[in-house]
């Protein structure tokens, strides 16, 4: 398979930013350029970022996949408000301390416990998919839409925003070691991202105890498709279960792929 070169973003006031363009996938094709983009929480961002974003790599969408929580207490980036630019909060969590099943409401994956014999990260991770499957075809579909670069973003760009990043590459076809391979690029970025998250008071855990964040590693993500597969089918058949169609694989892959190579 041919290789491909990570197309990181440089931004001042962001990290772990790339675009997912020239990813390969079936019959051929890539990913195409500038159409899917993932991302470090963006709540300090600065306006020549937004100008590299909007004006220059032409965002007009981003899925923030924080909770409620994490978005209150938080500024919110200069795009919320911008003319050319949607965004679209959808949790992975419960959105209410009533509906959680865990105690602390402003990091509600602190102290989960995953019974089974699956490895704890990736069952965290399918957590998100019986949690909130509402949340995760509501992004697949923002993302399919015709016009302009989504930006799909949680509070590090590893977690949340790789399952959600996986599964739209699943659809587009894009070859799991390959999905896997863009998951664990986000590990190089570790200490960034920890210096990012410094500059909220949510984090502290992550910050103050960095060798209890679990690794971005491809072996992790394999797991979740391979668990997916087991599962349910593959990732368009879990889909399919929660009104997925046709037509939006279609539009889907429309919108990534580039397939005139």
């Amino acid at each position: 398979m041919t290789a491909h070169a990570t197309n990181w973003i440089e931004l001042d006031g962001v990290v772990n930013v790339r675009d997912l363009g020239g990813l390969p996938a079936v019959d051929g094709c890539r990913v195409r350029l500038g159409a899917l983009i993932r991302s470090a929480s963006l709540t300090h961002m600065t306006e020549a970022d937004v100008i590299r974003l909007v004006d220059e790599r032409g965002v007009r969408r981003v899925i923030d996949l924080r909770t409620d929580v994490e978005v209150s207490t938080s500024d919110p980036s200069p795009l919320h408000g911008h003319r050319a630019v949607t965004v679209h909060h959808l949790s992975l969590y419960p959105d209410t301390l009533a509906e959680q099943d865990t105690p602390d409401p402003v990091v509600p994956w602190a102290g989960e416990r995953f019974p089974g014999d699956r490895d704890p990260q990736v069952s965290s991770y399918l957590r998100y998919l019986d949690r909130r499957p509402d949340s995760v075809l509501a992004a697949l579909r923002a993302i399919a839409e015709p016009d302009g670069a989504t930006v799909v973003h949680c509070a590090a760009g590893k977690d949340r925003t790789g399952v959600v990043v996986a599964l739209a590459l699943s659809v587009a076809g894009v070859p799991a070691e390959v999905i896997a391979a863009d998951y664990a690029e986000t590990q190089s970025q570790i200490s960034a991202i920890l210096e990012h998250l410094a500059r909220s008071t949510l984090y502290t855990d992550a910050v103050t105890q960095p060798e209890k964040v679990p690794p971005a590693s491809a072996e992790k993500m394999l797991g979740v498709l391979a668990a997916i597969e087991e599962d349910h089918g593959g990732v368009l058949a879990w889909l399919a279960g929660h009104g997925w169609t046709g037509q939006d694989t279609e539009r889907l892959r429309a919108k990534l792929l580039d397939c005139d190579r």
